[in-house]
């Protein structure tokens, strides 16, 4: 059974357990009915988009989607005065979408909201499956989320090279020095795949992982490790782990706090080179560290893909950002393939005139062998004649 670290299925059951009874608290009822039915809806994949990838959303998406409808409802009633969420006009959610963008509208914390495009996503979202329902009672709903900008900034990450990785390995417990290597060598999903692995799941002498399919966000897959297993394996032992047995049986919280607590000892509190704090690392971001160690050792993209349970390229670019890269080309990349075939061929000519006059020269020694065998009998010949006078 698939360990869920977040506790997201128990926590997303208990809370519809309760709303079904009493409805969702500080918001109308009719917003409460509402976004109710749209989460019943997300839940068997039932009146999705056409553009929408098919089927029920996993516990993450749901309560992802009910946080997101409840905050938008609330907001709506404080800024615009909507008791119904359906109400808000198609200028009102252009404005309020640019100023969650620019900081105006803050977070409870006075902070302002890291990805406001994120939360256009989910409200889009919303309207198009409301539009739906709709349309299916011969309702015509307007498209008012048209204009909204939905692009996502990317968020600031941990970069360590490899020489950064080995100093922090080298002031970690036993226990977190395993850890460290085995999230840079395998760029595993933590904690979703990680506090999965088990250690049934290491073949060929812990050379080779096993990701299955049911732990994976993606797909499973079977991958080398080239930098840890020696440290696996010696751990496995020292721990006196059965085969059942899960490897890191941690948890998230503690386990990201302790590693922001030795990369503030050993880094400093300056910004790495992806923009977030050596003193903010958390195990997230040694998917990202792996992917830019491994990208300019793996030969093919699809590999690369593979390795990290990724079925589009555009992921290659958004966990490495190129950082780690470096210029690989040399003069041979510069010749040109017509270029590169006529040198072969005079190469070749030059391979073959030096075999013909090799042979010529063989031929010729092997003449003057045979004249040399013939002037000595001669001069034999000569000298026993003139014995003989």
């Amino acid at each position: 059974m698939k360990k869920d670290p977040y506790d997201h299925e128990g926590r997303y059951k208990r809370w519809r357990k309760v709303v079904e009874k009493t409805g969702i608290p500080n918001i109308s009822k009719y917003n409460s009915d509402l976004i109710l039915q749209y989460l019943e809806d997300m839940e068997y994949g039932y009146n999705v988009s056409k553009s929408s990838s098919k089927g029920g959303r996993s516990y993450i998406r749901l309560n992802t989607l009910r946080q997101k409808l409840i905050f938008f409802a609330k907001k709506f009633k404080e800024l615009y005065g909507c008791d119904k969420i359906t109400d808000v006009t198609e200028l009102q959610l252009c404005q309020f979408f640019v100023k969650m963008s620019k900081g105006i509208i803050k977070r409870v914390d006075g902070k302002p909201y890291i990805c406001a495009g994120y939360y256009v996503k989910n409200f889009k979202a919303f309207w198009h499956w409301f539009m739906k329902i709709n349309k299916k009672q011969g309702i015509k709903i307007k498209e008012i989320t048209e204009d909204l900008d939905s692009t996502q900034t990317k968020p600031k990450w941990v970069y360590l090279t490899e020489d950064q990785v080995k100093l922090l390995c080298q002031n970690a417990t036993y226990k977190y020095r395993v850890l460290i290597m085995f999230l840079f060598d395998s760029g595993i999903r933590s904690p979703t795949e990680l506090i999965n692995i088990k250690v049934s799941d290491f073949y060929n002498d812990f050379k080779e992982l096993c990701i299955r399919d049911e732990v994976s966000k993606t797909f499973g897959r079977r991958i080398k490790l080239m930098i840890c297993s020696e440290l696996i394996k010696g751990y496995v032992e020292s721990q006196g782990f059965k085969e059942n047995d899960p490897i890191f049986d941690i948890s998230p919280k503690k386990t990201n706090q302790y590693l922001r607590r030795l990369a503030l000892r050993i880094l400093g509190d300056k910004e790495s080179p992806a923009g977030q704090k050596y003193s903010d690392l958390t195990m997230y971001d040694f998917r990202h560290i792996s992917t830019c160690y491994w990208l300019p050792r793996y030969k093919s993209e699809s590999a690369l893909k593979f390795r990290f349970g990724w079925k589009k390229s555009d992921k290659i670019h958004y966990y490495s950002e190129m950082l780690g890269m470096r210029d690989t080309i040399n003069e041979e990349d510069m010749l040109v393939d017509v270029t590169k075939t006529e040198i072969e061929k005079r190469l070749m000519q030059s391979e073959n005139e030096k075999d013909i006059l090799k042979e010529r020269v063989q031929s010729l020694e092997s003449q003057m062998q045979k004249m040399l065998q013939l002037v000595n009998k001669a001069v034999f010949v000569v000298q026993e004649n003139g014995r003989d006078l």
